[in-house]
């Protein structure tokens, strides 16, 4: 989050003078250098330095996080229950090592639906004149975890249409009638289900577990 909102300012701050940077990490690592080595791009020594400043720390967080990613690929390697994890798609490094701490005995769980509730991926509902009506998800339990399976959602509904598995042709239709945003939730709420059977029965995901 720090290095995006360092991203942010610095592609906020050359707005201010016409420069436009696509989004992503990656664009800023290619183009400050060589707008900082461009004389005349009309930057002031001032404004320079401010940039120059701010891309360094960029690049100091850049090195930290690969080092802290280097530590969790390590302890993951060593961690069954992660490994299992890390094979369900949508489950990335940070979410599996988040998952596995942040759950603890398996056991504690009944069911999928049960992990799910718990980590506030169920809708909220409310009922008037009878008629339930759903209010978004519950938002109950480990933000920062729930936060991360959401992501991946994200990540798995935008490459759904390019492929034609049953549960990408679930994804894709699910998108077309209710959107990204719900989709990635659907998805969420789906791999917390398949993780706590993942972590119940000792195995690996297989395409057939989509169905959990």
């Amino acid at each position: 989050a720090r290095r995006t909102a360092q991203a942010n300012q610095i592609r906020g701050l050359l707005m201010e003078y016409g420069m436009i940077i696509p989004q992503g990490i990656t664009y800023i690592r290619k183009s400050i250098p060589q707008i900082l080595e461009e004389a005349d791009n009309e930057l002031t020594v001032m404004f320079r330095e401010l940039l120059s400043g701010l891309y360094d720390e960029m690049v100091h967080l850049d090195e930290r996080i690969k080092t802290l990613e280097s530590k969790l690929e390590a302890l993951c390697s060593q961690n069954e229950d992660c490994q299992r994890l890390l094979s369900i798609p949508g489950v990335g490094l940070l979410s599996a090592t988040a998952m596995v701490a942040a759950i603890g005995d398996i056991k504690a769980f009944k069911n999928g639906r049960e992990l799910a509730a718990w980590l506030g991926l169920v809708p909220r509902q409310h009922s008037t004149g009878g008629k339930p009506t759903l209010l978004g998800i519950s938002k109950r339990g480990d933000t920062y975890l729930r936060t991360l399976l959401i992501h991946g959602g994200r990540t798995v509904v935008r490459v759904a249409n390019k492929h034609h598995d049953q549960r990408s042709q679930w994804i894709t239709q699910l998108d077309s009638r209710r959107g990204k945003n719900i989709s990635a939730v659907a998805v969420a709420n789906k791999n917390a289900r398949v993780a706590w059977a993942l972590l119940s029965r000792k195995s690996m995901y297989q395409t057939r577990m989509a169905q959990v």
